[in-house]
């Protein structure tokens, strides 16, 4: 077993006395790509910022790539790379201009054969004359991500790096994040979309600063231990069965999808009594489904304690 590309125990970070991150130990596999999972405000930022040296945890160590966080941060900082949530090369300047400039930051040799080849790998051979901010989002986003692996990282830290794309240009993302994880390099990507989660290797799901399940997708929607029924019907039907199901015993979530509901529980035998009633009341048909990453989302996200206040 190789030693993991990050690996941190429990760090904490706070701003103002409120604990952002609140002692999470976690580690990352190297060669794999690991989803950081959870909503908006959570703590994902904050720790990718420590991970790459950006910030200085209050309590906790940990190593990336080997090397100690807090005392190896220079030598951390030029083995990664770092995808932030926004836009932030030069919008004034070509895709060109933009891809040399950061290859001499990084004084790569030779520089313009480097640049040549980035732009090459990443499909922006026939834009690169163009200002980026004329791009539009997919197409910065592509440029951000040639940014971040022109220096060859080891390591490749996306903080929401399709947050505002199309979904072509999503897909056409995650086609390259593959490529460079089957060429080896390891890859941290935070996300509150499902469907990002569900194609990485490993997730973790972290809700207001505290990590609270890790594993495959497999394995963190078992470790919610839910059961999920299926509701179908007509319009009104379905409208009438989610209203009555509402107070039911075992009912813990009801998420509408177009004419159907998924209702999730913890306790099996309780649920399928209110489910199999509701249905019978209302003329909808019930039957068990899986249980989704996103319904385990929604059911830690509901566990978990609010530090925003």
């Amino acid at each position: 077993m190789s030693e993991p590309a990050i690996r941190v125990e429990h760090l904490t970070k706070r701003f103002g006395g409120r604990a952002v991150v609140n002692d999470v130990s976690m580690e990352v596999a190297a060669g794999q790509i690991t989803g950081f999972l959870g909503p908006n405000g959570s703590g994902k930022t904050t720790m990718i910022r420590v991970m790459c040296g950006l910030l200085t945890a209050d309590e906790g160590s940990g190593t990336v790539l080997g090397y100690r966080l807090g005392r190896d941060t220079r030598r951390i900082k030029s083995e990664i790379g770092y995808m932030t949530q926004h836009f932030s090369l030069y919008e004034d300047l070509t895709i060109r201009e933009n891809l040399d400039f950061v290859a001499g930051l990084y004084r790569l040799r030779p520089r313009r054969r480097i640049v040549d080849e980035t732009l090459e790998t990443l499909g922006l051979s026939a834009r690169q004359h163009q200002l980026a901010g004329a791009l539009s989002g997919g197409w910065k986003q592509r440029l951000a991500l040639a940014a971040c692996v022109m220096h060859r990282p080891k390591l490749l830290l996306l903080d929401e790096p399709t947050a505002g794309v199309d979904p072509k240009a999503r897909r056409d993302f995650w086609e390259e994040i593959h490529h460079l994880a089957a060429d080896g390099m390891t890859v941290l990507v935070s996300t509150h979309y499902m469907d990002e989660a569900e194609r990485c290797h490993f997730v973790n799901y972290i809700a207001y600063g505290a990590l609270v399940a890790s594993g495959t997708v497999e394995e963190v929607v078992a470790h919610a231990r839910l059961t999920t029924y299926l509701l179908e019907g007509d319009l009104a039907a379905v409208n009438e069965a989610d209203r009555r199901l509402r107070d039911r015993e075992g009912v813990i979530e009801i998420a509408p999808f177009g004419t159907t509901l998924h209702v999730v529980g913890r306790d099996a035998a309780a649920l399928r009594r209110s489910v199999e009633a509701v249905a019978a009341e209302t003329g909808t048909r019930a039957s068990l489904t899986e249980t989704s990453l996103e319904d385990a989302f929604i059911h830690f996200m509901g566990e978990s304690e609010d530090n925003m206040g």
